[in-house]
């Protein structure tokens, strides 16, 4: 893996710059598409996972978890490439193999909440290259059954979007609330979505957004919203569900193998 490799700015006219003798004597600017960027916080410690270590590493179907995320994201060719936020010393990618596709690039500027993770792993985007208005899709580490049609599928939704969006799935179970470990209402699901991830958002607004709102938000979506911004619902898949729990693995695990086609 390529750790903290500088990214090469996008390519931009200067209109300060003067004409050659064989430009006309007033230049139009080039437009410049805003690239890409996937953002990985994978400095986790997975404490409610029960695995022996971080589960982002833990083997799934011959290899860790987090490289069938990689490999999904790498899959996508709009992607102009993929920091990985990992905390300081965090040995695993000094060896991990690089996927095909989108190069991925290793930051060690994990901090201790998801939150921080991704607003270093912003300002590490910026410091290679990346530009403000560029688009980063921040997505979990444990998300491992992300599909690349699913990324795709956000990019299309949120690339036109003056804010930006989240793959979300519609609330398909009844709703309770709870008081003292009994149920004290029935809540109305018809407008309740699960958030997941990649969120899609410009990298420098999203950055704001998060100097913004604080160290506690859990996701991008929040930060935004509390910035007074209303983020797109994107439809999301039920297999795209974040490895938390030890019944996880095991679902997680047979998906995979049934993408395969060796089903346990």
């Amino acid at each position: 893996m390529t750790h903290t490799t500088p990214i090469s700015p996008a390519p931009h006219s200067d209109p300060t710059s003067k004409a050659s003798p064989q430009s006309p004597s007033t230049p139009e600017l080039v437009a410049v598409a805003p690239r890409l960027w996937a953002l990985v916080p994978c400095a986790g410690n997975g404490s409610r996972s029960g695995a022996a270590g971080p589960k982002q590493y833990t083997v799934l179907g011959q290899q860790a978890l987090v490289l069938h995320t990689l490999e999904a994201l790498a899959a996508v060719d709009r992607l102009a490439g993929i920091q990985v936020v990992v905390s300081a010393g965090d040995p695993f990618f000094d060896t991990a193999p690089q996927p095909q596709g989108a190069p991925v690039f290793v930051a060690n500027c994990g901090g201790a909440t998801r939150a921080s993770s991704v607003f270093n792993g912003l300002s590490a985007l910026l410091a290679q290259g990346a530009q403000p208005l560029d688009w980063v899709l921040v997505h979990d580490a444990a998300r491992c059954l992300i599909t690349p049609a699913d990324v795709n599928r956000l990019i299309d939704a949120c690339k036109d979007d003056p804010v930006g969006g989240l793959l979300a799935l519609k609330l398909p179970d009844t709703l309770k609330q709870e008081q003292g470990g009994r149920v004290a209402a029935t809540l109305d699901r018809s407008d309740k979505w699960l958030a997941q991830t990649p969120q899609m958002f410009r990298i420098g607004a999203l950055q704001a957004a998060y100097v913004a709102a604080g160290d506690a938000v859990t996701d991008e979506a929040s930060a935004l919203e509390l910035v007074g911004q209303s983020p797109r619902l994107v439809d999301g898949s039920a297999q795209n569900f974040k490895v938390t729990y030890p019944q996880d693995f095991a679902l997680a695990a047979a998906v995979l193998a049934a993408r395969a086609g060796h089903p346990l």
